[in-house]
């Protein structure tokens, strides 16, 4: 069978996805070697518990431990979940597995009295790291694989609560091995700041608001709009269940500054017409963030 050349884009598109890949690893592992590990931080996932495995057994590079522990869950997710999840995985648990030992071994540590400070930046750095590698719609292993793998057998259970639950068990273990509660609580910030960098820069950068305008004078509303500023609209045909009206509704995302003006343009046309605002958390097309 003869095997398909990749497309230039598909080739551009594996050179992006491993330059984002090597540079998320690389700030991860910063943040792990310079301030989570010489202040005894573990922070979440397998990365936390290989911190706590290195304080532990100090003849294994970090690096090491974080590729050994999750090669059992990587086998589990081939077997489970298939190899097309598990090819790129594996490839960014190895990227950050070597990052982690050579930036080790080259960058300076920082131990100082200040903890709070730490945890935030470790937690700024962690934060930034992962983003630029789940941007890719892929994972750096750890607890999400434990997560797929426990939705894959019941369903019921959200991969998120199950994240969690694993999240907390490395923390819990990380303060009785340093046997200092100190460590658990800076942990906590690390997560907390890692996360709202993730969400920041995955879904933030691209947020806005949605309005969904009902109104009897969709045509001139939207015509208004158009013209008046750069955003698009899409109508609907809509009834009104209790009046049975035939109605319209247009619905726009704006940006958070373009509210007030998209409200000021509505009500200058109909002012009795009906509008829903709501959080879009990312938006993706023109006008907006591109898509990946």
């Amino acid at each position: 069978m003869k095997i398909k050349a990749p497309s230039k884009q598909q080739t551009l598109q594996f050179i992006k996805d491993n330059l984002l890949w090597i540079l998320g690893c690389s700030i991860y592992s910063i943040s792990l070697n310079c301030f989570a590990v010489p202040n005894n931080i573990a922070q979440s996932g397998i990365s936390g518990l290989a911190i706590v495995v290195n304080y532990l057994l100090k003849d294994f590079s970090l690096g090491t431990i974080n590729f050994v522990l999750n090669l059992p869950l990587l086998i589990l997710a081939f077997i489970f979940i298939g190899k097309a999840f598990v090819g790129k995985t594996l490839w960014v648990v190895a990227l950050l597995s070597a990052a982690l030992d050579i930036w080790g071994k080259i960058l300076p540590v920082y131990k100082g009295e200040d903890k709070l400070l730490v945890a935030l930046i470790s937690g700024l750095l962690s934060g930034i790291g992962l983003a630029l590698v789940i941007m890719t719609g892929t994972t750096t292993g750890g607890t999400d694989i434990i997560g797929r793998l426990v939705h894959k057998r019941w369903q019921h259970i959200p991969i998120g609560r199950v994240i969690m639950i694993s999240d907390a068990v490395v923390v819990i273990t990380a303060a009785v091995v340093f046997r200092n509660i100190e460590s658990a609580l800076y942990a906590v910030i690390v997560i907390f700041v890692s996360s709202t960098v993730i969400d920041k820069i995955n879904y933030g950068m691209g947020n806005g608001k949605m309005l969904m305008i009902i109104t009897e004078k969709g045509d001139e509303i939207s015509s208004e709009i158009t013209t008046r500023t750069t955003r698009g609209v899409t109508k609907v045909p809509v009834e009104g269940a209790y009046s049975g009206e035939n109605k319209q509704m247009l619905v726009c995302v704006v940006r958070d500054h373009e509210v007030q003006k998209m409200n000021k343009i509505i009500k200058s046309v109909d002012p009795q017409t009906f509008i829903i605002i709501s959080e879009a958390n990312e938006i993706l097309g023109k006008g907006f963030r591109k898509p990946l």
